[in-house]
């Protein structure tokens, strides 16, 4: 009787911690719709459609794959691991074109003129934005307890979560006109 009672605790414990859920292939039915709007539809004005990013930004296996991809693409080309090179620099709080989610969405899929290509319809919607995911990481400005994966090739580098968060300008608070300091 005691080993039954001690067999049913141990499961009842085992199965009350919770675990990131991990979604190793979203595929097209939960990645390729948000809202009800489809993600590969071109939208006018440019408009980013809203997704879920922030299932993005809180999964550690999200931003691990966004950091596999932004060597896969060979986005270190430009962009060195982070650092710049030809392309911006995107460790700093100095973002052209703004730091928050669907903003580096349009960077990714619409592309910039004098030098960042078009990706629109080349990468599926889930990994643009596991990328975005890892971009924000490269700032510090994902949770702390998200860590991507270890840099194997760059021992000596600091780790993306343990780096100082950015305070990119369009991510500060404004001043209220009128309001005395």
């Amino acid at each position: 009787m005691r080993k039954i009672v001690l067999t049913a605790a141990i499961v009842l414990f085992v199965s009350a911690c919770k675990r990131e859920q991990r979604v190793f292939d979203p595929g097209a039915a939960s990645s390729q719709t948000a809202n009800g709007v489809a993600l590969n539809d071109v939208h006018a004005g440019g408009a980013v459609p809203t997704a879920n990013y922030s299932m993005f930004e809180e999964s550690a296996y999200a931003v691990g794959e966004g950091k596999r991809l932004f060597s896969a693409f060979n986005c270190t080309g430009c962009h060195a691991q982070g650092g710049g090179g030809m392309g911006p620099a995107l460790m700093d709080a100095e973002w052209i074109y703004g730091s928050r989610p669907e903003q580096i969405y349009s960077d990714i899929v619409q592309g910039r003129p004098n030098g960042m290509p078009s990706f629109a319809g080349k990468i599926p919607d889930y990994q643009v934005w596991e990328l975005v995911a890892y971009v924000r990481s490269l700032s510090g400005q994902l949770p702390a307890d998200v860590a991507p994966s270890r840099s194997d090739n760059l021992p000596v580098a600091k780790a993306e979560q343990a780096r100082q968060k950015e305070n990119p300008p369009d991510e500060r608070p404004q001043k209220v006109q009128g309001a005395k300091p």
